[in-house]
């Protein structure tokens, strides 16, 4: 693992800095807690059990195969700018600042942090997760980053003010957490659906509603450790086949409350090329 990412990495259980061990493949802190390192490269950095397991395989398959087609790569281009702007403001003479730490709280397959780092030849990222699957894929995202097993409603397995920027996609927000690790000058970049994304499979496919408060709900959850910066609504018209409208509900939430054969025969409807709105509000908030 980069030795860049593991000086930022802290032990879930006492907090101390972790290092890469010479014996095995684990972290451990100078107390000698251990953290194996799974072959698949992600390190887990769970302290305790967790209440929930994160996407399934199924799902992780599905929105790699999405992602994969480009179709969501409006995210990564808003994503990318966005970060690259943030960067700009920082102070890289002190601190952590010689090599930004892009983590992305909620990763999925990494495709998002990977899209980042292209973008930030001297950053190295984090992608952290609940879901082994989808750490699995996000731990050979890109060559500088890492992945870590870990819990985001819990705290943060990393050092106060040692990141540059967070990413935080279609996934829970823990702001107080978030405001602890990020540097004074650095940058949330928070993803969310605007309330017109998917809406002609809404109806169609009987989905999950997008709230149309989300935004205001978002911020409301931030307020207390974030001042919002700045705010974009990203649109773009999918044509898909009904193949691909399957694996776009099998890749979120929806996979949750839909069933199989229903979904199957409201698919089976729907004229081709299946036409969708993608529309994602991409909000940057700097802490207070």
């Amino acid at each position: 693992m980069d030795a860049r990412i593991v000086d930022r990495l802290r032990c879930p259980v006492c907090g101390e800095p972790l290092e890469q061990a010479t014996d095995v493949r684990a972290l451990r802190c100078p107390r000698r807690h251990s953290f194996d390192i799974a072959r698949q490269g992600y390190v887990n950095l769970l302290a305790g059990r967790t209440p929930h397991v994160g996407d399934t395989t199924e799902m992780v398959v599905a929105r790699a195969d999405f992602q994969a087609a480009g179709h969501y790569d409006l995210i990564s281009n808003a994503l990318a700018s966005a970060a690259t702007e943030a960067v700009a403001q920082l102070d890289t003479t002190e601190g952590f600042g010689a090599y930004p730490l892009v983590v992305d709280a909620g990763a999925g397959t990494g495709r998002y942090l990977g899209a980042v780092l292209a973008a930030l030849p001297e950053a190295v990222g984090l992608a952290l997760d609940v879901s082994k699957p989808a750490l699995r894929r996000a731990a050979r995202a890109h060559p500088r980053a890492a992945a870590a097993l870990a819990d985001t409603w819990q705290r943060l397995p990393l050092a106060d003010a040692s990141t540059a920027v967070l990413l935080n996609v279609f996934a829970p927000r823990n702001g107080p957490e978030f405001h602890r690790v990020l540097d004074p000058a650095g940058s949330l970049l928070v993803v969310t659906p605007d309330t017109d994304h998917l809406t002609e499979l809404v109806d169609a496919l009987d989905l999950l509603r997008v709230d149309p408060d989300k935004a205001d709900r978002v911020t409301g959850s931030l307020g207390g450790h974030f001042t919002p910066a700045s705010s974009a609504v990203h649109r773009a018209e999918l044509a898909l086949t009904r193949p691909e409208v399957a694996t776009l509900v099998a890749m979120g939430p929806n996979a949750w409350h839909t069933e199989p054969d229903a979904l199957t025969a409201r698919l089976a409807a729907l004229p081709e090329p299946v036409r969708v709105t993608v529309a994602v509000r991409v909000d940057a908030y700097r802490p207070r």
